[in-house]
């Protein structure tokens, strides 16, 4: 009688529950690296997240001990030619930029370590809640490779010297630290991390998804303006943003004052 085949799990699930999708990076005996396969799967998810109305937050997760470990260094290694790390840092950059890019806010549940482009992901997300016990670093520079792509997000999130230093040591930063430094929006024990990224769910999806939506598209165009340009931007997003329904059906509800009833639209 032949063993019954082992059970390939997926690298990456996905959860639905309540408008909130959670997508849990699942390779954890490898630290939920980023393999091409992984980063494939986010891609494809995020792609159909963005599309779907009854999608309102994103949540991503990591299996086991840790959050994610960055590359898969052994994968790194596989191929040595520049067209394959060429493929690999754009398919990388691609699921960064897609985070920012969907229209539903995505927050970081961040348990054990997140490096080099682990840490770069929790930047990327537009919230992030860690376990007190969480630890942060970009630490390619001890392996004579430089974070670069995580340095941009990082230095989105951080003070120019504080990124500096992390990127130039690669030494661990703590929880508190992330914190205090802006890469992570709060800090509780780890029983109590899923009630909080919950709570911070529910506060997004007690509002409208059509002003939701307008911000944030809004919020990471005019980072990259000039203050005149920032400003054009923001006021054309007013402009659209008050002549959905939702947004006079807020204001009506206010005057009124009454709960407001929103249309998604």
């Amino acid at each position: 009688m032949s063993a019954n085949p082992q059970v390939v799990e997926p690298v990456l699930l996905r959860e639905d529950k309540g408008g909130v999708v959670t997508l849990t990076l699942n390779r954890p005996a490898q630290f939920n690296s980023l393999s091409r396969e992984l980063l494939a799967a986010l891609q494809d998810e995020l792609d159909r997240i963005a599309t779907d109305p009854q999608a309102r937050v994103v949540v991503i997760a990591g299996a086991g001990k840790a959050f994610c470990a960055g590359h898969d260094l052994k994968e790194m290694r596989s191929d040595p030619s520049k067209e394959f790390q060429r493929a690999l840092f754009d398919q990388c950059s691609r699921v960064m930029t897609t985070l920012t890019a969907i229209p539903q806010p995505v927050i970081a549940r961040v348990t054990g370590i997140a490096t080099a482009a682990g840490c770069q992901l929790v930047a990327t997300c537009d919230l992030a809640v860690a376990s007190e016990g969480a630890r942060f670093a970009v630490s390619g520079v001890n392996l004579g490779l430089f974070c670069s792509t995580p340095s941009v997000a990082l230095a989105r999130n951080l003070g120019r010297k504080q990124a500096m230093e992390m990127l130039l040591t690669g030494d661990f930063i703590d929880a508190k630290t992330a914190l205090e430094r802006g890469l992570v929006n709060r800090v509780v024990a780890p029983e109590q991390l899923d009630a909080e990224v919950g709570k911070l769910a529910g506060a997004i999806l007690a509002k409208t998804p059509v002003a939701i939506g307008i911000g944030k598209r809004l919020f990471y165009q005019q980072l990259e303006q000039g203050l005149a340009g920032a400003y054009a931007l923001a006021s054309e997003a007013m402009v659209c943003n008050m002549l959905t329904d939702d947004a006079k059906e807020g204001i009506d509800a206010f005057i009124d004052k009454r709960k407001p009833e929103w249309r998604g639209r």
